[in-house]
């Protein structure tokens, strides 16, 4: 059986988050990331358009070889993870597998939550898309659900300029409308995988028992646990702990910007969708 690398996928760099955590829990396998940075955001883009940009991402990853891919994006997993399940890969490859996000942060929350009050923090595309809230709803119908979109939150990130006065105000501005929506929070979603690297900072404005759940560790047991539910698929992926980075934009930037969420140097290699 020929081996195959795992495929990670974001439209841009926030899912460089959910690879670094993945990586710290199952080091053993082979990775190979792709940035859409060309395309990015995704998250005020139609449904049909994501939906098509993430297809193409997916039929590259098997072109290369992948046989599982995540979808490292919250607006992908939203907007095109169902469609590309139920509707592509039964006539690309019934074998092969593509995962999301949401699904893991939905599955875990019953269990974090004390008092059925939860909060996200997500994308304008995330959080209109409502997904958090069906998923949710469908596991843990008790759990009242409340949602704030924080537009410029990765704009922040990205040009690192968030942790200095004017990304503070930016982040209380957003917890503080977030909590006034519903103060009986005690736990948070971070819904977007760009968030991460605000953890600290949102915490700090948050009441001191409020929990924050990150994607990148939920979304590295949830795969440890699929791993282990799918033998066949575990033996299919390769084990030589490397790591191949991709983005269809300039990869001079992406490398630069890439330090800020792996916190190591990477060297990346331009590459085009199919289409």
């Amino acid at each position: 059986m020929k081996k195959s690398p795992i495929g990670v996928f974001d439209s841009g760099y926030g899912g460089l988050t959910v690879l670094k955590s993945i990586k710290q829990r199952l080091p053993e396998y082979d990775y190979i990331y792709i940035g859409d940075n060309a395309r990015t955001p995704y998250g005020n883009r139609s449904f049909e358009t994501v939906y098509d940009y993430t297809l193409q991402a997916v039929k590259t990853f098997f072109d290369m070889g992948c046989e599982l891919v995540i979808l490292a994006c919250n607006t992908a997993s939203a907007k095109a993870l169902r469609s590309i399940q139920q509707k592509d890969l039964p006539l690309i490859d019934p074998h092969k597998r593509v995962l999301g996000v949401i699904r893991p942060s939905a599955e875990i929350i019953g269990t974090e939550t004390r008092n059925n009050h939860v909060g996200i923090f997500g994308t304008p595309g995330t959080v209109n898309s409502e997904s958090y809230l069906i998923e949710i709803a469908k596991l843990f119908p008790a759990i009242t659900v409340t949602q704030e979109a924080c537009p410029i939150w990765v704009p922040l990130i990205e040009n690192n300029q968030f942790d200095n006065e004017g990304g503070h105000f930016f982040v209380k501005q957003h917890v503080t409308a977030l909590i006034e929506k519903d103060p009986k929070i005690d736990t948070i979603i971070l819904g977007c995988t760009h968030y991460p690297l605000l953890q600290n900072i949102i915490q700090q404005y948050l009441p001191k028992q409020t929990k924050i759940l990150s994607q990148g560790e939920l979304v590295a047991n949830s795969l440890v646990q699929y791993m282990q539910r799918h033998p066949e698929m575990e033996k299919s992926c390769s084990k030589g702990g490397s790591v191949h980075f991709y983005t269809t934009d300039d990869p001079s930037i992406f490398d630069e910007r890439a330090k800020i969420f792996l916190g190591e140097n990477i060297k990346s290699k331009r590459i085009k969708l199919l289409t």
